[in-house]
């Protein structure tokens, strides 16, 4: 069995705590690798690493930092099948699905070939005789993210490639059940050129994430993860006096008006409830439609292509949806499905009991479709992070817009219709970080930054985009006096603005 290890100092480095994780194959059920669980050891040996990497890589140029990026992105772009590969191996993904991941992430690295536009300062001259003044903006010194299985290669790019442009060394802890793109990642960074120590990866469990938060040297963390972890995740690192940005789980909603093309609604609500088998935050969980009528036809056109979604090991270019990450969480998915069942939802297909010809071992979950859901059900109230769409009647748009900002969660939303003013309403009503307007999953580009509101997002900064530069930096003020050489004496008075 293959054992899969950590990356400090640009090198493989084995772990001493003894202890291991499984990685599956989610397709087949086996186990093919195991993972090491870091100890406090090894997170101190990755976080000296980048601490003696930062004192000499926040003063590397900025020409030399994107020219590192530039040559990085071409190396990713060059892998990015090998990375998809990976990330089909590991959590289960379909190829294309895996690619797209990979892309998405490189849109990131993009951001950062182009820091120096969001590190520019601010002058002013002359705000009293001979006195400037310049405001700056400085890395933090070494940053840890802490990813997700989901998206084991798109979150991380989301991360540190803005971290490491800004002058930060990034100490990198992703999940362990998927960890090898993340290695690939890092290897590709030492090979593009970054100094030793700039990126880190030690993976781990619990141990290694409460030891990046207390560690005294970890001067800000960034997670993505649910909202349970997310709300500890805050706790412990203001605990500690770190900066932090914890992005949580979400129930978004898509809110379907009478005059929607219905068709076309019901093909987005497909695709952003089913792909990457509905573990993504941004997944469309609940459609709220407006009206029993605009209900029963929206809800027929869904069970349609639900029915015909196909469902198979990611390697197989037939396949639309792969397994899910582990058979314990394909076993709690399953376990909603009866749950609404028992509860009053009409199940209106029935992925549960789901095996692939071949792959009976695999984690696999036919997708469902639960109609008359309501906010009182188990299915409604929690993230389910599978397969799973549940739809919602509701008598009107205010009563529809009531029910999703009655949410505790604020991550996405979005609504179809054809009526413009109806849309704008809703964009500045809605509770949410992100909102799609006949978009069903509005993930932001790399320029502008990703986050939801109220226990979607705990922190004050979003990912990427302008809140990345600024979470991965801190202000500095610079009051400035050269006196002219014709001036002599002594003042002691307070200086005046004159």
């Amino acid at each position: 069995m293959r054992t899969i290890g950590h990356f400090i100092d640009n090198r493989a480095a084995e772990g001493t705590s003894g202890r291991f994780g499984p990685v599956w194959d989610p397709a087949t059920g086996e186990q093919p690798a195991r993972v090491a669980l870091a100890s406090a050891a090894d997170v101190d040996r990755a976080v000296a690493s980048a601490a003696a990497a930062a004192r000499t890589w926040s003063r590397v140029s900025l020409a030399r930092r994107t020219s590192l990026l530039f040559r990085y992105r071409e190396l990713l772009l060059a892998h990015r099948d090998d990375l998809a590969a990976l990330i089909t191996a590991e959590h289960g993904k379909v190829h294309g699905d895996a690619l797209g991941e990979v892309a998405r992430g490189m849109e990131i690295v993009e951001l950062a070939c182009a820091i120096p536009e969001k590190l520019k300062g601010e002058l002013s001259t002359e705000v009293s005789t001979g006195v400037d003044v310049a405001s700056i903006r400085q890395p933090l010194g070494v940053v840890a993210g802490i990813t997700p299985f989901n998206f084991p290669a798109m979150v991380p790019l989301w991360m540190f490639p803005v971290a490491i442009a800004c002058g930060n060394a990034f100490v990198l802890k992703p999940s362990e059940k998927d960890p090898s793109a993340a290695l690939r990642l890092a290897e590709l960074a030492a090979e593009a050129g970054f100094p030793e120590g700039v990126l880190n990866v030690v993976n781990g469990d619990r141990e290694a994430v409460e030891r990046l938060l207390a560690h005294p040297d970890v001067a800000a963390v960034s997670f993505v993860g649910s909202t349970p972890v997310a709300r500890a995740i805050q706790r412990g690192a203001v605990a500690h006096h770190k900066r932090v940005q914890a992005l949580g789980g979400a129930k978004n909603h898509m809110l379907v008006l009478p005059d929607a093309d219905l068709d076309v609604a019901a093909d987005n609500a497909i695709s952003a409830a089913y792909g990457s088998a509905g573990e993504r935050c941004m997944a469309v969980s609940v459609v709220v439609a407006v009206g029993e009528e605009t209900g029963d036809a929206l809800v027929d056109r869904l069970a349609k292509r639900a029915a015909a979604v196909r469902v198979g090991p990611g390697t197989d270019p037939a396949s639309e949806m792969g397994p899910l990450i582990t058979a314990e969480h394909r076993n709690a998915v399953a376990g909603h499905v009866r749950s609404a069942r028992e509860e009053g939802a009409e199940v209106r297909v029935d992925g549960t009991g789901y095996t692939v010809a071949g792959h009976e071992g695999g984690f696999f979950l036919g997708v469902s479709l639960l109609d008359r859901v309501t906010p009182e059900m188990a299915a409604y109230r929690e993230e389910i992070f599978g397969p799973v769409l549940c739809v919602v009647r509701a008598g009107s748009y205010e009563e529809a817009v009531e029910l999703i900002n009655a949410s505790p969660w604020g991550n996405g939303s979005a609504i179809f219709t054809r009526d413009g003013g109806a849309a704008r309403r809703f964009q500045l009503e809605v509770e949410a970080g992100m909102v799609g307007v006949n978009v069903p999953i509005p993930v932001p580009v790399g320029y502008h930054s990703f986050g939801g509101w109220k226990d979607s997002l705990f922190g004050d900064h979003h990912v990427y985009g302008n809140d990345g530069a600024r979470f991965y930096t801190r202000g500095k003020v610079i009051t400035t006096r050269w006196p002219d050489p014709a001036d002599r004496g002594v003042d002691l008075g307070f200086p005046r603005n004159d």
